[in-house]
């Protein structure tokens, strides 16, 4: 998925877009909703984004929760790859328990599988969603927010870039009548 599709989608379809982009995975839209928020060409408002992706982020790790809670030992028992996967996120869940359901979707390449297989560990569903939710809250927040000052600081360099390119250009433009006087001087002063 690229960037520029992305940036499409945000600007289609918003809050539901992002919804249903953190639902599934979550960090690229979200910080490309944080970015759009600081623009006032997206007019998204940073407090929707931060409601929206928590919603969606939440909603979503429910879902594998569930999945896994149902039919996860069945699933896992079918691969061995997801065997493996299973059996490392149990090994972290053994050292880390609250931290890794607090943190899990921080770090790539645990944040999908990670809430299915703790579905199939004897967690209660009261103290994964309570977990859950504080994560999905500073998850919403702390990406959302990089995307608004990665936004803001853009905006800032690129008025820097503009204004560089404005002083250059004078620059440029005195340098090439400075040279055009001097050229013209010089003529002048071999005709005589």
């Amino acid at each position: 998925m690229s960037i520029e599709f992305l940036k499409h989608v945000i600007e289609q379809y918003g809050y539901l877009a992002l919804f249903i982009g953190t639902f599934l995975e979550g960090e690229t839209i979200l910080l490309l909703a944080g970015f759009a928020a600081h623009s006032p060409q997206f007019g998204l408002d940073l407090r929707l984004v931060i409601l929206a992706a928590f919603a969606g982020s939440l909603a979503g790790d429910q879902t594998a929760f569930f999945i896994g809670r149902h039919y996860g030992r069945k699933l896992v028992a079918r691969s061995e790859k997801w065997r493996d996967r299973a059996e490392r996120v149990h090994r972290m869940l053994s050292k880390y328990h609250e931290i890794l359901i607090l943190s899990f979707r921080f770090f790539y390449g645990l944040r999908n599988l990670t809430p299915f297989v703790l579905g199939t560990a004897e967690i209660t569903i009261r103290k994964f969603f309570l977990l859950n939710a504080l994560g999905a809250l500073i998850w919403a927040v702390v990406f959302a927010l990089t995307g608004y000052a990665f936004g803001s600081l853009l905006e800032n360099v690129l008025t820097r870039v503009i204004d560089n390119v404005h002083n250059a250009e004078l620059l440029v433009l005195g340098l090439a009548a400075v040279l055009v006087a001097a050229l013209w001087l010089v003529k002048r002063l071999r005709r005589r």
